[in-house]
């Protein structure tokens, strides 16, 4: 039998993964030797898939997207040839990356999907010195879905972000940026920016103007404009939310596979919704197909 590496945080959501272990383990050993690993912590599962990837055939890993981006950050050290198969049983909170992948519903379906799905090679972001799965961010709104309550989005959909949102309309900051990308460049005063490889941002499923393949070499770009009244802050969100461009021309969006952002002060930045740290400079690159993650179908 092939050998599988499990990966779980039973942390992570509202504790799902705890209370059916014992069926995902029952789908996964069907066909694999599986080997578990319960995270012990901040920054374990990087540090054990980097570690012990060169003795598996697949990496299944379970929790949050912050459990996925450990460990393909992990994997990321290592040269292509190393790295193994990914399999993701999302159980977290948002789970963003996993609406890319086609999953199932349930647990013991998602089990039975990352023990026998499909593999794909996906694109991984690289930034700086560090990886992001699906998206890179900084400024106004790169907490608000993540901080917006699931039952409130559930009950009020996009109107829960933009309520969220309009609260902070007097705190926006502009950040004076340069941005270089393939085509070409520009600045100006920016609040907020994505670059991303997803379909979903925050629990947000978008409709983009073209489809987004997460193995194209290209990210997806929004730069946002500071609004000066509510009511722009809610056209920009309403933008954003839509995947359609605003009237007040103050969302920019484009697609490239690289870009170099700048500021004059350190910008706090968050890579697949955690915290990537502060840098006035970032130098952002799509890593085409650099990682196989198995799908649903």
């Amino acid at each position: 039998m092939k050998k599988l590496l499990f990966i779980y945080n039973t942390h992570a959501g509202k504790g799902l993964l705890g209370r059916r272990l014992d069926v995902v383990l029952e789908e996964l050993t069907q066909a694999w030797d599986v080997t578990v690993h319960p995270t012990r912590g901040s920054g374990d599962a990087a540090h054990v898939a980097a570690r012990r990837a060169g003795e598996f055939d697949r990496i299944v890993c379970s929790g949050g997207d912050g459990t996925l981006h450990e460990v393909v950050g992990g994997l990321m050290t290592l040269p292509p040839e190393r790295r193994p198969e990914v399999g993701y049983i999302p159980a977290g909170t948002t789970n963003d990356f996993a609406r890319n992948l086609s999953l199932p519903r349930g647990m013991e379906a998602m089990a039975r999907a990352a023990a026998a799905g499909v593999p794909r090679p996906v694109d991984i972001g690289k930034f700086n010195d560090a990886h992001f799965i699906y998206v890179a961010a900084f400024g106004a709104f790169t907490d608000v879905s993540y901080n917006t309550p699931q039952p409130v989005k559930n009950l009020l959909g996009r109107t829960a972000y933009m309520l969220e949102s309009v609260k902070r309309v007097a705190s926006i900051q502009s950040y004076p940026l340069t941005v270089e990308h393939d085509g070409g460049m520009e600045a100006g005063g920016y609040c907020y920016g994505m670059v991303s490889n997803t379909v979903s941002v925050g629990g947000f499923k978008g409709a983009p103007a073209q489809p987004v393949a997460l193995d194209d070499g290209i990210f997806e770009v929004v730069l946002v404009r500071q609004p000066e009244n509510p009511l722009q802050l809610q056209a920009i969100i309403r933008a954003l939310l839509t995947m359609s461009p605003d009237e007040g021309g103050l969302v920019t969006s484009y697609r490239t596979g690289r870009l170099r952002i700048t500021c004059d002060r350190s910008l706090p930045w968050t890579l697949d919704g955690e915290y990537g740290g502060d840098h006035a400079a970032a130098e952002i690159q799509n890593l085409q197909r650099a990682v196989t993650i198995v799908y649903g179908k």
